[in-house]
């Protein structure tokens, strides 16, 4: 049943990208963008703005439980829209010798799901939609936007604020929602950083999209630059607390 649902809302990604398809944006209409975004987008689309409309990628590396010290090998893969926040995240994490977790995160149409199932049969997370829970999940699509970056050109749910010459806020808006990052880029255009304006709550039974993810190691995919190499984080009172520290394994625009 658990990856009979994973499936499902696979499929309901997919069919969400397919009519939110995004438009290349031209390059005159990045000159109103602050400085160092316009940098970025020089940057990840040296030829020229990419058309998609679904990004897939498959991670690995090593998984902190909520409320745990011990990071443990996990594998990931996720399926996002581009035009549309919506995305599936699904991964797999050793419990104990012989024992491991099944876990989802969905979003799409402003609302959430997140599960976790031990051995696919044991429910230890579940977590249905709530106003502040779906706003979190908003912020996750736009915390993975490094990865299909087409989603923050002008005329998508992103819009852009200036900070200084080195950062500024990405605001997106969608299905009477609002979620903001502020992101972080280095002197060649590379988004290094992004993170939340607020503390999270550490005291959750989940980690949802964390407040503080750093990206590096950008390759060439069909095109455009992206970070292979991540480390996603917790982050309150001024202290951040990684949980999630992998790189990419596969990634493929459609």
């Amino acid at each position: 049943m658990t990856e009979r649902d994973i499936r499902a809302f696979q499929a309901r990604i997919e069919a969400i990208a397919a009519d939110t398809h995004q438009v290349p944006t031209p390059a005159q209409d990045l000159s109103s963008l602050p400085e160092p975004v316009q940098r970025y987008f020089g940057f990840v689309f040296p030829d020229g703005a990419h058309e998609a409309s679904l990004v897939r990628l498959e991670v690995a590396g090593n998984f902190r439980r909520p409320q745990t010290d011990t990071f443990n090998a996990t594998t990931a893969e996720q399926v996002i829209a581009i035009g549309a926040p919506a995305l599936m995240f699904s991964a797999t994490t050793p419990v104990l010798p012989g024992i491991w977790a099944r876990a989802y995160d969905y979003f799409a149409d402003g609302e959430m799901e997140m599960k976790a199932k031990v051995l696919s049969l044991f429910t230890v997370v579940d977590e249905s939609e709530t106003p502040a829970l779906n706003v979190i999940s908003l912020r996750r699509w736009l915390f993975e936007s490094a990865l299909f970056p087409s989603a923050l050109l002008p005329g998508g749910p992103v819009r852009w604020e200036a900070i200084d010459e080195s950062h500024a806020r990405a605001i997106v808006e969608a299905n009477g929602q609002t979620a903001a990052m502020v992101a972080t880029f280095d002197a060649e255009g590379r988004m290094t950083q992004m993170q939340a304006e607020e503390d999270g709550d550490l005291a959750t039974p989940y980690h949802g999209s964390g407040e503080h993810v750093t990206r590096e190691d950008y390759r060439p995919v069909g095109g455009v630059m992206i970070p292979h190499s991540f480390v996603i984080s917790r982050a309150a009172g001024g202290e951040i607390y990684p949980f999630f520290d992998a790189k990419i394994i596969s990634i493929a625009f459609e």
